[in-house]
């Protein structure tokens, strides 16, 4: 059986999306977990076809979350309904605040069902506010477990850079959204809602190669001039960051993008890739593992083909694959700003022999 994950913050026009994909394909349903109610230990399945909804109950789990409603409920239910061979097409609508990766690597590890396509629907009127956005999920009721952290613009990110297919809905601007979007997500084909969307279906959704794609410890990304007031610029350099100027310019160079991500070398950790996760002025931090460079030849095999073919497009005979590789998008964005900050970040030849004990990122993983 044929799935079709739907996913998005905005959720009139990913249901709008759903409500196409029924209308237009034979045999199809759609099933969503609505987890409104989770904080109170209660999670709903939804299932419908064109013709409206065909049952809602409460589910049982072990812990009313949502892995373990995708674990307990989500996979088994696509299971029996591909086994029971009534339906070519189920459509799996998403919660508001749930990424996508994690339901796609659930689904397409199932040898019974063939996921076609992973797409995000977003509203037009709302897009550039939330990405831009500092507003908590729990701001808007969205959050999914007491403790979710996530922001507006943490998820929405998420949401667009990951699918094969995003699904234009609303009033505003398709040109903008389509140039921010692209921006952000160049693997993605950008349809207005109403286009047939049963052309996506032919496929088959890889998510290990999309994993590839995104992972800023190896991606590799690319400049895109100004248009529609949206740019992307990425810097590159082959020289350790300074961790006390660094510290001292985070706050207006997170402040200057929309969104940042890619990998970066600190001065006093020659062996640690960091990579950078920036969202308008939320900054995540996190370990990324050795660089190649710094690893015994005995270990290059246990390396991802991904992380190894990355590795040598970086490669410089000094210091190996070490280098700052940082890619930002925004609009209105202060290029020349933002790159100045960036250089004046880097280890002069004076300061090349020092013995750098600063980690600005030691004692949180957040700014």
């Amino acid at each position: 059986m044929r799935i079709a994950l739907v996913t998005g913050l905005h959720a009139t026009a990913r249901r709008q999306a759903v409500n196409e994909l029924l209308a237009t394909v034979p045999r199809s349903i759609a099933v969503h977990h609505d987890l409104e109610d989770i904080g109170d230990g209660a999670v709903h399945r939804v299932v419908r076809d064109c013709t409206g909804p065909a049952e809602s109950e409460q589910v049982n789990l072990d812990h009313a979350c949502a892995s373990c409603t995708l674990r307990e409920d989500l996979i088994p239910f696509l299971l029996r309904t591909a086994d029971a061979d009534r339906h070519d097409l189920c459509v799996v609508e998403s919660w508001d605040g749930v990424e996508p990766r994690l339901i796609s690597e659930n689904i397409a590890a199932q040898e019974r069902l063939h996921l076609a396509t992973v797409a995000t629907a977003v509203d037009i009127a709302h897009l550039t506010a939330d990405l831009g956005s500092d507003h908590d999920l729990s701001d808007r009721e969205l959050h999914i477990a007491q403790d979710d952290s996530r922001t507006v613009a943490e998820v929405l990110n998420r949401q667009v850079e990951y699918p094969n297919v995003i699904v234009l809905h609303g009033a505003g601007s398709d040109r903008h959204a389509q140039t921010l979007l692209q921006q952000l997500n160049p693997a993605a084909a950008i349809v207005r809602s109403g286009s047939d969307l049963q052309g996506f279906l032919c496929g088959r959704f890889d998510p290990e190669s999309t994993h590839t794609r995104i992972n800023p410890a190896w991606a590799q990304y690319t400049d895109h001039a100004e248009e529609q007031g949206v740019s992307s610029v990425t810097w590159s350099r082959t020289r350790p960051l300074h961790p006390d100027r660094l510290s001292d310019a985070l706050e207006e160079i997170v402040s200057l993008s929309l969104r940042g991500r890619g990998r970066f070398w600190l001065a006093g950790q020659p062996d640690t890739l960091l990579v950078w996760d920036s969202h308008q002025d939320l900054l995540m931090v996190e370990n990324g593992g050795p660089w190649m460079a710094a690893l015994p030849d005995a270990a290059m095999d246990l390396v991802s083909p991904a992380r190894r073919s990355s590795a040598l497009l970086d490669w410089d005979p000094v210091v190996g694959d070490r280098r700052q590789h940082l890619s930002f998008t925004g609009i209105g964005m202060d290029r020349g700003r933002l790159l100045s900050l960036l250089e004046s970040c880097l280890v002069t030849d004076a300061e090349a022999d020092q013995d750098f004990q600063n980690d600005p990122f030691a004692e949180f993983s957040k700014r």
